[in-house]
């Protein structure tokens, strides 16, 4: 990583494990020193520019603008040019340097940095070392936060000043190049994410033969199928649709898995079983006497992210939350695969909405969701759909999957990259940032 960079002459021991040597003639500061804890507590009633935990992205440090952001109780005060470094424990990596003043969540530390540039500070925060420090120190069962009390005693590794602004100048250069190419990554996978749902779309609307006779459905969301294709509700192509009592079991520390929406995965095969709540074999026998999910079922998600869908291919112990239906398909006129993929068509999304309750939360019953419309091909053609849909898909998937390994390492490479630089690994002095060495080669 460093290699590319020039290392300074002189080292001096730091006397920090983790941190090993720092340059000769850098100092280890504790915050306190480095940092005053700025805010004043204001009632949230002001009109101020509001900034909540949901409006900066976690281990950047960037500012995203949320129109329902609102504060709540009461809220501290910042200007620009200080550092807002979320204590909360699942929001430590959340570190932004304000490039406006206003009011933010209490859950923020006010950080104003006296003695080096607050930039350089803001990107010391972001830091997988500082991050894990911090939350060596947190505190509480619910909602674990860190406290200054610990944080200002933590060191910072602190250069000259100038050295400092033109070490934060060379991360904004150099991050700003790394996250350019991950957002080139993010939208290839975004738009391979819309042919995966396009291909299925069509597959199972339209059929593999472009050149098949076509006939109106009769259903204004699914529009023309192929002729000789029957449009038949759910409840034709299904033995039984159901899901368990909504009860809550106990959790215990190892027993039958308990999957709820956030655990599916395309194939039940994928689903991290280790990771799911674990109830007793008990209740298990109890929730499950209503319906058991098997291989060959379908499991769809009834709550929240309605359509979210996952197709049981494995055969394993495992009980499905109340917010999901278990599908069980009749053989003699859909595969489980078939009505799976039929599933996370855009069609079917469009027929489920239809039928969703919205006087709570998002939802839709069993009994509504039998009366969605399914496109129903005849079996073997079911058996060549699914084939050329499982071919298509692995390419797709397989691009996305480099894609993500892409961005996985550019994510290490910025991070790497950040910790070099604020630590004193490589040698930033002599950086000039190459629109200034263009302006000057052109005088």
């Amino acid at each position: 990583m460093t290699a590319k960079y020039q290392a300074y002459s002189e080292y001096k021991d730091s006397g920090v494990e983790w941190l090993g040597v720092l340059p000769q003639h850098w100092e280890w500061i504790r915050l306190k020193y480095v940092a005053e804890l700025e805010g004043e507590k204001i009632d949230p009633g002001s009109r101020h520019q509001y900034v909540g935990m949901e409006n900066i992205e976690s281990g950047n440090g960037k500012y995203l603008v949320k129109e329902d952001t609102t504060p709540e109780g009461l809220s501290t005060s910042f200007l620009e040019g200080d550092v807002l470094f979320g204590k909360l424990r699942p929001y430590l990596a959340k570190s932004w340097l304000a490039n406006f003043s206003g009011i933010c969540s209490s859950e923020f530390l006010v950080l104003r940095s006296r003695k080096v540039n607050a930039k350089f500070l803001n990107y010391y925060t972001l830091t997988e070392e500082f991050i894990n420090q911090v939350e060596s120190s947190t505190y509480g069962s619910k909602m674990p936060r860190a406290s200054w009390d610990f944080i200002s005693l933590m060191g910072v590794p602190i250069p000259e000043y100038d050295n400092s602004k033109k070490i934060a100048n060379f991360l904004d250069h150099e991050t700003a190049k790394i996250d350019t190419l991950i957002e080139k990554q993010q939208q290839l996978i975004k738009l391979l994410k819309e042919k995966r749902q396009a291909v299925i779309s069509h597959a199972v609307t339209k059929g593999l033969n472009p050149n098949a006779p076509m006939c109106d459905s009769g259903v204004e969301w699914l529009g023309d199928v192929p002729e000789h294709w029957e449009v038949k509700k759910i409840s034709y192509v299904i033995n039984a649709i159901g899901d368990v009592d909504h009860y809550m079991p106990q959790s215990i520390e190892k027993g039958i898995p308990y999957v709820m929406t956030g655990d599916l995965k395309g194939l039940a095969s994928s689903i991290n079983f280790e990771d799911c709540k674990q109830v007793s074999h008990k209740d298990y026998l109890k929730l499950s006497s209503k319906i058991k999910s098997s291989k060959g079922d379908v499991i769809m998600a009834r709550y929240a992210t309605i359509g979210t869908a996952s197709y049981i291919d494995i055969d394993a112990d495992f009980l499905v939350s109340y917010s999901c239906v278990t599908i069980k398909p009749n053989l003699s006129k859909a595969f489980g695969l078939y009505l799976f993929y039929y599933f996370k068509s855009a069609a079917f999304l469009q027929g489920i909405k239809n039928q969703i309750n919205t006087n709570t939360q998002e939802n839709v019953g069993v009994n509504d969701l039998k009366k969605v419309k399914v496109a129903l091909p005849t079996l073997d053609e079911q058996s060549r759909i699914i084939e050329y849909l499982q071919s298509k898909i692995s390419k797709i998937n397989s691009i996305s999957d480099r894609s993500q390994t892409a961005i996985n390492l550019m994510q290490e490479r910025r991070t790497a990259l950040i910790s070099a630089a604020v630590t004193g690994k490589i040698d930033l002095r002599n950086w000039q940032s190459p629109n200034k060495e263009k302006r000057e080669a052109s005088v």
